[in-house]
């Protein structure tokens, strides 16, 4: 093996362990909180959570033995349900979070009858549209034996082997990589847009009190007033980040893997083996970021992991404790004697 593909070995290891860790936690998080399993997003995220185990489970441990052993690195039967659960794995990932920015479009610009329009029953109804969706394409692959082992991406993914079937193919990646990785963020950038819009007409709402606030509060400390001037561009900024994160992370993550994908159909441009592994790589980091983006960073989430972290150390602690006393009695009679 080559430096570059020790290295890359190295990453898909690390994007695996990390994914596999991150959405525990996540699990973890929604197993504990009632708080958390009763919000309609946390469907959302409980569906995007389990795509990304799954990925880190099936898709990533066979890409690595493709890295190492430059070839197919199981059977066919395998390297197909693989193939098929890859392609189901990340359209259901692009269309969740779809779904969770049409929930946050909802909450911010419809506050007032959000709960009407995004019931539990709703969240079901799109979460069956995203499964059947993301389920289509890769039965219709299947059915044409267009899933196999791909060279250029080390991994088990769509793949036409037969050369009468190109013009078919490349039709069906483009329909596919359009109604998948194109219509979720088109989806994402018109509903993280609005909410960013109504976002900062809410703050140039408050920007405009706290400024009468503080023309009237003429004995003021300046510390105090520096204080709020601070706040206010913390507040401007930090709706402006979090889009940018949600949207700039789904760009930076499928972007480069989909024009690969569209590129390679074209016989005239060669594309770089080595590339084709960091594309995958970077479609994978996905699953890694999606939790510490959706959920771990969030306040709920973290409040959350404190205490499930409190809870294991204070059961611990009164562990240890009961064990210190019984030892101690048990020495009782020793000391007597």
């Amino acid at each position: 093996m080559s430096i570059w593909e020790l290295l890359l070995a190295f990453v898909v290891v690390v994007l695996m362990l990390v994914a596999l860790l991150a959405n525990v936690l996540v699990l973890m998080c929604f197993l504990y909180s009632a708080d958390i399993r009763k919000q309609v997003p946390g469907l959302f995220i409980l569906n995007l959570t389990f795509c990304n185990l799954l990925m880190a489970v099936s898709s990533m441990p066979l890409t690595l033995a493709g890295i190492i052993y430059k070839s197919q690195p199981a059977g066919d039967q395998v390297c197909h349900a693989v193939g098929f659960l890859e392609t189901f794995l990340t359209t259901n990932s692009m269309l969740s979070m779809a779904a969770l920015s049409m929930d946050r479009w909802i909450a911010v610009v419809f506050p007032l009858s959000y709960h009407s329009k995004m019931r539990y029953r709703d969240a079901a109804l799109i979460l069956s549209y995203t499964w059947l969706h993301s389920a289509a394409f890769p039965i219709v692959a299947a059915s044409l034996s267009w899933v196999g082992f791909h060279h250029l991406y080390a991994s088990c993914t769509l793949y036409n082997k037969r050369p009468e079937d190109r013009t078919q193919f490349v039709i069906f990646t483009g329909v596919f990589h359009a109604l998948s990785f194109l219509l979720s963020l088109v989806v994402l950038c018109f509903t993280y847009l609005k909410v960013l819009k109504v976002a900062r007409f809410h703050c140039k709402r408050i920007d405009v009190i706290t400024m009468q606030t503080l023309v009237l509060l003429v004995d003021i400390h300046p510390s105090v007033r520096e204080r709020c001037l601070e706040e206010q561009r913390r507040r401007r900024q930090r709706a402006t980040k979090k889009i940018s994160t949600f949207i700039g992370t789904f760009i930076l993550c499928f972007a480069p893997y989909v024009i690969t994908r569209l590129v390679e159909l074209s016989s005239v441009v060669h594309i770089n083996a080595h590339w084709g592994i960091i594309s995958k790589c970077l479609a994978y980091s996905k699953a890694v970021s999606d939790p510490f983006v959706y959920s771990l960073l969030r306040h709920q989430y973290k409040k959350t992991w404190k205490d499930i972290i409190n809870k294991i150390l204070k059961r611990s602690s009164i562990n240890s404790s009961a064990l210190a006393g019984e030892s101690h009695n048990r020495n009782l009679p020793q000391l007597n004697e």
